[in-house]
């Protein structure tokens, strides 16, 4: 078996190595920066609101369909008086906790490093293509074939994960049927 036939398919892992680690990693900072705005606050989906630490309710204040975020509230009168509400926050409209409506692959930074990780999981099926035109031996196809396999599972599995997740950038999606009001205390249209 040629030497170079060593170095592609050795590459080829590395490339996909790099590949699901970056989205693993994507995810993993997602996740964690999530678990940094909501420190302390803990969700109750069947009231759908926010308990502080404090164990006040922050309730839902609006929805912002175009950046896809529910926005809860807490009450300012409760929270103004607060004994902690400097290391909370320094509003006097009460603590505001937002959430993303769509999971992590649905955002924009999810798209973009999932769509990093299909191109370089593409750029290694493409040198294995490139090493299977150049060498002919048996062994060497069975070798660089088997890795093609793998390689492509790998790619079909970005690329579907990549096509499901539509992107819901600003603007680039209708909000679903619902009424259009003006939140006059921020000055902008928001969907109740």
């Amino acid at each position: 078996m040629h030497f170079e036939v060593f170095l592609a398919a050795g590459y080829a892992v590395f490339l996909i190595g790099v590949a699901l680690g970056l989205d693993l990693m994507a995810h993993h900072s997602h996740k964690r920066s999530e678990r940094f705005r909501t420190a302390g606050f803990t969700y109750h989906p069947t009231h759908d609101a926010w308990i502080c630490p404090q164990d006040q309710l922050l309730v839902r204040d609006y929805t912002d369909y175009e950046r896809r975020l529910v926005v809860y509230r807490g009450r300012p009168l409760i929270c103004n008086s607060c004994p902690v509400k400097a290391e909370c926050t320094d509003s006097d409209e009460g603590r505001e906790v937002r959430r993303a409506m769509d999971p992590w692959p649905h955002s924009e930074a999810g798209r973009f490093h999932r769509g990093i990780s299909l191109v370089i999981a593409l750029l290694a099926a493409a040198m294995l293509v490139v090493e299977m035109v150049r060498n002919h031996a048996p062994l060497e196809l069975a070798v660089l074939g088997g890795l093609f396999t793998v390689v492509t599972l790998v790619c079909w599995h970005l690329h579907s994960a990549f096509r499901h997740t539509p992107a819901n950038f600003p603007g680039s999606q209708t909000a679903p049927a619902q009424e259009l009001q003006v939140d006059h205390k921020r000055g902008k249209e928001v969907h109740r």
